[in-house]
């Protein structure tokens, strides 16, 4: 019988935290359906971009809209960068194509450096996502009209123990509850199996490509009586649209240095101006077969102009198309599954709209026709916001449906001769818990040193480190004294490893951080309390600009009043009030304002809109005093 999930108060809602967008969704128990929530520029997605500048930090649209004027302060792909070190080689490579400098932190941890209120701050990709994740938060408040706090938030399948957790922190640090991480895949799965519910009959296999802006993954799922059971899973946390968008970068650098001796790659503010002309010309051939790109003063004077064919742009992203497709074979084999016993074959990402990769998909599934039935860009955010409304007490009338997920990577510990020792075997159903016997290699070992790795080399060492601890107080004993290892993966795919001595009863567990560049809740507390300080300067800032916008108002209509009036009769008190009044308006508006908080400029603009009924009184009695003179004159 299948564990009963445990249910939350309140209601949550879900959110797709992706690499270049993010998106929010909750269940509507009244209309009985999901409701993708629009942000504060009526888009239905966000921009996954945090810009900080002297006097503001900027979230979602209005971060990339000031991208290319503000490049090295202008963050994205927080994604790529959680959860991995600085070291790792897909940073190194990624380092020359950001503008933004990352360096290395505590504990090999990549730190992002940027200018903010004039100071130099380093910030860790956690909680680079954590910005986007309150933005997100803020969003769908607006809508429900009450505080968030318990969330799903969806994850690549084939992130790893560390970005999973690093995931959990930054959802902490954006004071959110993260109930359960829901993979990618899965989560358009199940948004589109509530699409179809009234249309599924027995058992139907289901495969979902998901190529999205950073990270691909395919999943194999069957779906029968309300069950999503994921058979296998695969695929590759750096391979989506910004790889197809650096391709076309580099593509145009090296023609300007080729037909007009240009060289750009050292200019972050021109690379970014290209890369968004690239982007939109990505998304125009998904739909033409040729477009132009055009930069006016792209460097130094110099105005870009140049065309690129959907042939051309096949041609050099030939390889990452043909990565996807080994990918999807690799998890079709994993799965135990015949591509010609596959139902339905889903697209989800706005990657999966390029012509080449649907030409490939559908080749491959022999002519079979994709399913386009969901939107690709919100379907991930759907399929949470469901899991969301069945893991919370809030909702009603949410469909009875059971998920089961797997294991993305093999998960076990070294053994002697630098073997790994599987415990829970790749795509393994979670949640799960497997207990192993193993034996001390020496005379009289006092305590085991256990390791714990994640991957699919036969040599341990050849995988990931998670993490390690030590079972001590193992009585004198000759070599081969028994002891038990368990591996316990819960609902979010977080791995806990423990080990017991059968015969004295010592244990020792870890639950893996993935050494200590995970944060701790210390430094996560602190985070927390940082975010809430931004959210309160972003706000100032925010009421202070709507300030001074009123009273620049102010200021125009007052001189427009003395100007629109000559005859305005005032005395020499009341001119050298207003003209002072207008003085000091005009001087808190070229600058001076800064000196002053926002209670002084609010009583300065209500000073002003005071003498302005004043001089409107003055006007209207003037005008009432000459009707009837006219009005006498005449009779």
């Amino acid at each position: 019988m299948a564990k009963k999930e445990k249910s939350y108060e309140g209601c949550a809602v879900g959110i797709d935290l992706g690499t270049t967008y993010s998106c929010v969704a909750v269940w509507l128990d009244e209309h009985n359906r999901v409701e993708i929530i629009h942000n504060d520029q009526g888009n239905r997605i966000t921009p996954s971009f945090v810009s900080f500048k002297d006097d503001q930090r900027l979230i979602g649209d209005a971060a990339l809209h000031q991208a290319a004027s503000n490049p090295t302060n202008t963050v994205f792909d927080a994604k790529r960068l959680i959860g991995r070190k600085f070291s790792d080689s897909v940073i190194q490579n990624d380092l020359n194509l950001w503008p933004f400098k990352v360096i290395s932190g505590v504990h090999d941890k990549p730190m992002i450096v940027v200018q903010y209120k004039g100071e130099e701050k380093h910030f860790c990709a956690e909680e680079i996502s954590s910005m986007v994740l309150r933005k997100m938060r803020e969003v769908a408040e607006k809508f429900v009209e009450f505080p968030v706090k318990n969330v799903v938030v969806t994850v690549p399948a084939y992130f790893n123990d560390s970005q999973r957790k690093a995931t959990i922190d930054a959802g902490a640090m954006a004071g959110l509850n993260v109930i359960r991480m829901i993979n990618e895949p899965t989560a358009a799965a199940l948004a589109y199996g509530l699409n179809k519910r009234t249309k599924c009959a027995g058992e139907n296999n289901i495969f979902v490509f998901d190529l999205g802006g950073g990270t691909f993954d395919a999943s194999a799922l069957t779906i029968k009586d309300n069950v999503f059971q994921v058979k296998a899973t695969a695929g590759n946390t750096h391979l989506g649209g910004e790889d197809f968008d650096n391709r076309m970068v580099n593509y145009f650098v090296e023609e300007l240095k080729r037909k007009n001796k240009i060289d750009i790659s050292g200019n972050p503010k021109s690379l970014r101006r290209l890369r968004t002309a690239c982007e939109r010309a990505k998304r125009t051939l998904s739909f033409v077969s040729v477009t132009t790109i055009e930069v006016d003063y792209l460097f130094q004077g110099f105005d870009f102009s140049s065309s690129i064919t959907r042939a051309k742009f096949e041609e050099i992203s030939a390889d990452l198309f043909k990565e996807c497709m080994e990918i999807v074979k690799s998890c079709l084999v994993d799965a135990g599954m015949n591509k010609s016993n596959v139902n339905d074959v889903v697209i989800v990402g706005g990657s999966s709209r390029i012509p080449k990769v649907q030409q490939l998909l559908q080749e491959y599934f022999n002519g079979k026709d994709l399913c386009m039935s969901i939107n690709p860009d919100e379907a991930v955010a759907y399929g949470a916001a469901v899991q969301a409304a069945l893991l919370s007490k809030g909702f009603q009338n949410v469909p009875n449906l059971v998920l089961r997920d797997v294991a993305p990577l093999s998960l076990g510990m070294v053994t002697i001769g630098d073997v790994m020792s599987v415990v829970i075997p790749r795509n393994t159903c979670i949640p799960v818990k497997i207990t192993k016997s193993f034996l001390t290699v020496k005379d009289n070992q006092s305590q085991v040193l256990i390791e714990v790795y994640e991957g699919e080399r036969t040599r341990a060492s050849d995988n990931n480190l998670l993490g390690s601890f030590t079972l001590s107080g193992i009585p004198p004993s000759p070599r081969g004294y028994s002891f038990n290892v368990c591996f316990a993966i819960d609902e979010n795919g977080i791995l806990t490893v423990s080990a017991t001595d059968n015969s004295t009863g010592n244990m020792n567990e870890i639950t893996i951080n993935h050494y200590k560049e995970s944060l701790s809740t210390k430094k996560i507390k602190k985070a927390l309390e940082e975010g809430e300080k931004y959210k309160v300067e972003d706000e100032k800032f925010l009421r202070k600009a709507s300030v001074m916008n009123a009273l620049d108002l102010s200021v125009y209509n007052m001189k427009n009043a003395l100007k629109n009036d000559d005859n305005l009769e005032l005395t020499p008190q009341e001119s050298e009030k207003i003209n002072n009044a207008i003085t000091m308006g005009m001087n808190l508006l070229d600058g001076n304002s800064r000196e002053k908080d926002i209670g002084f400029l609010e009583g300065h603009q209500k000073k002003l809109d005071n003498l302005l009924k004043l001089i409107k009184a003055k006007t209207s009695n003037e005008n009432n005093h000459k009707f009837s003179l006219f009005r006498y004159s005449f009779w």
